[in-house]
Formats: structure tokens, C-alpha cells, sequence
């Protein structure tokens, strides 16, 4: 992919929705997670300061790649350009995805 392509990552975490700017993402080597790598935050005046924003900078920070839960992610857009990255409250209008862990019976072939 182009340098240039970047991705809306919209997930669940903590009952809260986020959103991030990445330039990567990539279904991880780790089973069942999503890679998130450069991530992007928007240079904005100093006069205007964006709180949720800033919170994003500071929970991010020194951070090079995030592994996302694939049930926590709500949605993932390639988009022209970079956007405001954000915190919202769930408000339960955002559920993560019903995930059912099924088990082979006891005694059964499969079993190792």
C-alpha cells in the first residue's frame, strides 16, 4: 500500500468509542487481534486545544503499534486524509460484536 493511505479505526474500549488515524493496519500475528501502526495525530494551533484529542496523544504516547481485540472493532475506513482523532462515551448506540467460545464435549474424537 501507498505511504499515503491512511485508515479510521473506530473501536471499543472500556465502554467508551474510539477513534484513531493510523498508517497501518494489518489483521496482527497475535490470534484474534488487529494491528494498529502509526498512529496520527493532527498539529493543531496552540490557541485551540482538542481535549479528547489530547487525551488520545497522552493514553498513545510512545506507543508504535496497538493490538486491538477483533470483537472490540467496530469499523475500519480508508480515508483521503487524517481527521481529528476522538473519544466518545458508548452511550449503548455501539455494541461490540456477541463472540460464542464453543467447546468440544468431553470424551469426544477431538479432543487432545
Amino acid at each position: 500500500m501507498a505511504e499515503s493511505t491512511i485508515f479510521r479505526v473506530t473501536f471499543l474500549n472500556q465502554g467508551q468509542v474510539y477513534e484513531v488515524y493510523a498508517r497501518h493496519v494489518a489483521q496482527g500475528g497475535i490470534l484474534g487481534f488487529v494491528e494498529v501502526e502509526g498512529l496520527i495525530f493532527g498539529e493543531r494551533s496552540r490557541i485551540l486545544i482538542d481535549s479528547s484529542e489530547e487525551r488520545l496523544k497522552t493514553e498513545f504516547e510512545g506507543v508504535r503499534r496497538v493490538y486491538i481485540p477483533l470483537h472490540s472493532v467496530v469499523r475500519v475506513d480508508e480515508v483521503e486524509k487524517a481527521g481529528r482523532g476522538r473519544i466518545v462515551a458508548g452511550d449503548g448506540k455501539v455494541a461490540s460484536f456477541p463472540v460464542t467460545i464453543v467447546q468440544p464435549p468431553r470424551g469426544s474424537d477431538r479432543e487432545t
